[in-house]
């Protein structure tokens, strides 16, 4: 982290953030009363919340080691979220030390804990720049800057695009961002659905809604239609604890969450 941008943000403590509540669910300590009244109303509904949220972090975990052992050594995390030990650059980095990660966020709260937390290896780099992921061309410029994307970029895309609404083109967004990006870039994505538990995911968007944020669920078929022109490695879109397991189930409840990897062929 170079700390090249000044960390001013403003933090609005009267709304719940998305991040935040994400933060109250893995047990962090970077939120506030309005989060964990949010974050405990929507436990209220679905009990299974945080460990769906656990389950999330444990996917982003296993497709970065994955990449990285295959061979990646750039990645661009975008709706990176409060920093949370082992973030992606320190499994990134703990297997490639020379790794580059470049982490894109607008959440205010982030911008005050990046400059502090996330700190990679001397070899590698550990950059954060603030950006909203509805500007992917803006993104890409200034991750150019640190990235070479003429070489393979694993994008990661964790947990945020059910936060933004079909009017607001989020499978455009993706692809500006995949078309930019070298032969043999992958894309690793997680997003929310209502295949398995409904009603409660119903009442659970109701709740955000409630709290003035967006959130979205989509189907399988949905889900996988952000990966259109790429290879999906396997097992595909799976829910998120089921994509390549290297511990036991977290209980036996489905999680609402659907993660999948995928490569940019190369000819």
């Amino acid at each position: 982290m170079t700390g090249t941008e000044p960390i001013t943000p403003y933090i609005d403590t009267a709304r719940p953030h998305p991040a935040r509540v994400y933060d109250w669910f893995l047990g962090g300590k970077d939120n506030y009363p309005v989060d964990e009244e949010l974050g405990r109303r929507i436990a209220a509904i679905d009990d299974g919340a945080p460990r769906g949220a656990r389950a999330n972090r444990a996917f982003m975990r296993r497709a970065t080691r994955v990449l990285a052992e295959d061979g990646i050594r750039q990645f661009l995390d975008i709706g990176t979220g409060i920093p949370t030990e082992p973030n992606l650059h320190q499994i990134a980095q703990s297997v490639a030390p020379d790794a580059r990660v470049v982490y894109a966020d607008n959440d205010p709260i982030v911008l005050a804990h990046a400059g502090a937390l996330l700190r990679g290896t001397p070899e590698g780099v550990t950059e954060y720049i603030q950006a909203d992921a509805r500007e992917p061309r803006s993104i890409l410029e200034r991750a150019a800057g640190i990235l070479d994307l003429d070489r393979p970029v694993a994008l990661s895309l964790i947990a945020l695009l059910h936060f933004v609404a079909d009017e607001d083109g989020p499978q455009e967004m993706v692809a500006t961002l995949m078309e930019a990006l070298a032969p043999g870039s992958c894309l690793v994505l997680s997003m929310m659905t209502g295949d398995f538990e409904p009603e409660n995911v119903r009442k659970g968007i109701a709740a955000y809604a409630a709290g003035g944020v967006t959130l979205v669920a989509r189907s399988r078929d949905e889900v996988g239609a952000f990966f259109e022109g790429l290879e999906l490695l396997e097992p595909g879109v799976v829910p998120v604890a089921e994509w390549r397991p290297d511990e036991p189930p977290d209980g036996d409840r489905p999680i609402s969450l659907y993660g999948a990897v995928a490569r940019k062929p190369v000819s």
